[in-house]
């Protein structure tokens, strides 16, 4: 097996994840329970068959993870949408850290792996009708199955909680391939992000007791309430502060050491916040074995879109996702037959060669409110893959879940269930997925 990696190990959304990872272990709780927090805060976009499968083995992924040593936390906590508590934690605030570097360290010791860092994939090499490897930065590379975990586009987005490298290349890559694409108008915005710098600050802090206050230091919604619904009442105001004096600090030691370094004490007063773009819920069209539509091509994580997350994603649903389907796309990519003899296409230029253009552009146009006259104005963006989320937002004549249109401002039953789906050479259509 061979990793690829633009980057470092270290250099993912994974690793920086704050959040935990959601799954049924509590005796008042249950898979059922869970599936339907996920369905109902998905806005009825959900892929139902998705999300059942994604609520049934979540709690053999983290008995997995303990298996490996992953150092847990003892108690569950919750977060937004959720009617239980079953959420998950590492060292507080560092879930995914935790997990990233106990499994990148298995990964490493692991003689029948190869991890190759700071090597970019610029080309999927196809041949009969099917993927048969990747060109990358230092040549061809075969193989029988091709998986793409590579993240989301949410660093597209002048304010955003995501490193500098998510910018959708995955998606692009798999795009130009002839694989489908879906729901990419579907950015969630996390509400609470430092006012200064983006900085994320946990779901977990608000499910611990934190407050949110407007300028007069009053509280002005449910702090747990769904995504979508806190970020837009957050957005409504100015001076929005994310009280963490009621919190056992003292559980999140390395959130805190950021906060103080950034000047702020927020055992006496409350920090700054504002949204920012989070997490991508469109992607790469798969089943639930991660496979696309190109033969031999699979994708898993934020890249992939199973439907698993409807119009919303449940909080703490993100990390599950990779562990049940990531997991799922390994095993179904061990039966693909061995790749086809054939001649490796000549490297594409690097996809992050054409640049979105001025971020404020998105925030506005593709922000947490839209309206057709401001997503018109990057419709012809030179980015290919902005061009295809204005296409799709502008499509999506409604407000659903974190897609909230100001001249559609209601849901409309004609896009219940539907999704926005994408293909080189057509017109964008509606899809229904069972």
């Amino acid at each position: 097996m061979l990793l690829l990696t633009k980057g470092s190990l270290e250099a993912t959304n994974s690793y920086l994840a704050q959040g935990g990872v959601a799954a049924a272990l509590a005796d008042d709780d249950s898979p059922d329970l869970h599936a339907a927090d996920t369905l109902a805060v998905g806005r009825g976009l959900c892929r139902e068959s998705a999300v059942r499968l994604l609520t049934a083995e979540a709690p053999a992924r983290i008995r997995e993870l303990q298996q490996l040593e992953v150092p847990f936390d003892s108690d569950l906590g919750q977060e937004g949408g959720h009617s239980r508590r079953r959420i998950v934690h590492a060292g507080g605030a560092e879930t995914g850290r935790r997990i990233a570097e106990t499994l990148a360290a298995r990964a490493q010791a692991e003689r029948r792996i190869t991890i190759g860092e700071g090597e970019r994939a610029l080309t999927l090499w196809q041949a009969d009708g099917r993927c048969c490897g990747v060109v990358g930065e230092r040549g061809p590379v075969r193989a029988r199955a091709t998986l793409l975990a590579t993240g989301g586009y949410a660093a597209l987005w002048r304010r955003t909680t995501n490193p500098p490298g998510a910018v959708g290349e995955g998606l692009l890559l798999a795009y130009r391939a002839g694989a489908r694409l879906a729901d990419l108008e579907l950015v969630q915005f996390h509400p609470t992000a430092l006012l200064d710098d983006g900085f994320l600050l946990s779901e977990a802090l608000r499910g611990d007791g934190a407050l949110l206050l407007d300028g007069s230091g009053s509280r002005f919604t449910d702090e747990l309430a769904p995504r979508d619904v806190v970020a837009r009442a957050i957005a409504a105001r100015q001076h929005v502060r994310l009280d963490l004096r009621p919190v056992d600090r003292s559980r999140y030691p390395s959130l805190v050491a950021v906060l103080e370094r950034a000047g702020y004490d927020p055992a006496s007063e409350p920090v700054p916040v504002a949204p920012a773009a989070h997490y991508t819920i469109g992607g790469i069209v798969t089943d639930l074995e991660g496979r696309t539509h190109l033969a031999g091509l699979y994708a898993a994580g934020e890249c992939a879109c199973t439907g698993v997350h409807g119009a919303n994603r449940l909080a703490s649903n993100s990390l599950l996702e990779c562990l049940v389907f990531g997991r799922r796309s390994a095993l179904a990519g061990l039966d693909e037959p061995a790749p086809p003899r054939a001649h490796a296409p000549a490297a594409a230029v690097a996809l992050d060669s054409v640049r979105p253009g001025p971020g404020g552009d998105l925030w506005h146009a593709l922000g947490l409110t839209r309206e057709r006259r401001g997503l018109e104005r990057v419709r012809d963006s030179p980015h290919p893959l902005v061009k295809l989320v204005a296409a799709g937002a502008i499509a999506r004549c409604e407000s659903r879940g974190v897609h909230f249109r100001t001249d559609h401002p209601s849901e409309d039953e004609h896009f219940a269930g539907r999704h926005i789906v994408h293909e080189r050479g057509r017109d964008l259509w509606l899809e229904r997925w069972s």
